[in-house]
Formats: C-alpha cells, structure tokens, sequence
C-alpha cells in the first residue's frame, strides 16, 4: 500500500528516489520550483532535457505527460519533469492536472523508484486555485496504480501545506 505523507519546505531538499518537477514545456527550466530544481541539481539534467528536446520532444513536453531525466546533484536518483496546465476559469483541465500525477506515477514505476515528491503542481504561475489542485492532487495519488510506496507532497508555505494538509485528512 502507497503511503502518502505531507512536508513543508524546499522540494530540492529532499531525499528520495524521484523528484517531481513542475517543468514548463521546453523542459528548460524556468521560474518557481522549475528554476529550483535546476539550479540546484545543475548542469547534467539541463543537459539530458537538452537531449530530450533534441530527440523525442523537438516540439517541447506535452501538457500532461512526464519524462525522467538525472537528478544531477539533487539527493535523488531521477527529476521526473511533468507539464501542469494553466489554469482557466473558462475551461475545465483538471484532467490535464491529474495526468500529471498518474504519468508521473507511471514513470516512478518504470524507472523502479519508490518514494517520490511531489510539488503543488500548477499552482504557482499557472495560477491553479490551491484547493482545487490540492483535491485533485489527492483524488489521484489515492486512485492512480502504483508501486511507489511513499507519495510526499513537499509543499513550499504554511498556506499550501495546511490545504494539501485539510484535503488529505490531517497528513502531516
């Protein structure tokens, strides 16, 4: 059985098989927990996004999916870099926000990894309301097929953690 635990501090901290990055679609790095991960984890996984980019996704990561790469100096083994979608008062993506749980899931399995950390995903300049995410996020983990054994939502403020905290009954 999966568990799934809640941590508040800096995802580029922590100590486990996979982290999850909250990448843009260049797969580049970028601004908030994105631009985090890869200038603590340094060159070699700008490097293998490089190849990514250069090889399977020339058009960029869709939104959605997730792929591997090192973790470069990050205390992990993988960064598994997931696309979130903007969020749209217009338009309901929440599936799009999910599939970014599940695919990353799916690639923590292939790659054998068993613990992951998740960030809020989307909720930063994607602008997803942080409850929202937060239901969705754990809707997901708790129904996605897995062999990870440990799900940690490494969340970066006293107002994430106590909402992810609320939506998972008191995790902590």
């Amino acid at each position: 059985m999966t568990g799934i635990t809640l941590v508040q501090g800096d995802i580029t901290r922590q100590h486990a098989d996979a982290v999850v990055n909250a990448a843009n679609s260049s797969l580049l790095g970028g601004g908030g927990v994105d631009g985090a991960i890869h200038r603590r984890g340094g060159p070699a996984i700008l490097a293998e996004c490089r190849a990514l980019r250069a090889s399977r996704y020339g058009r960029g990561l869709p939104t959605g999916h997730a792929v591997a790469t090192t973790a470069g100096d990050l205390d992990a083994r993988w960064v598994i870099h997931t696309v979130g979608p903007v969020w749209s008062p217009a338009e309901d993506r929440s599936d799009l926000l999910a599939s970014c749980y599940r695919e990353s899931l799916r690639v923590a399995d292939d790659l054998g990894a068993r613990t992951v950390a998740f960030p809020a995903i989307s909720t930063g300049v994607y602008r997803w309301p942080m409850a929202d995410a937060a239901r969705i996020a754990a809707r997901t983990v708790r129904t996605a097929p897995t062999a990870v054994e440990e799900i940690r939502f490494v969340l970066f403020d006293t107002q994430a953690y106590e909402t992810f905290a609320r939506e998972l009954g008191g995790l902590g």
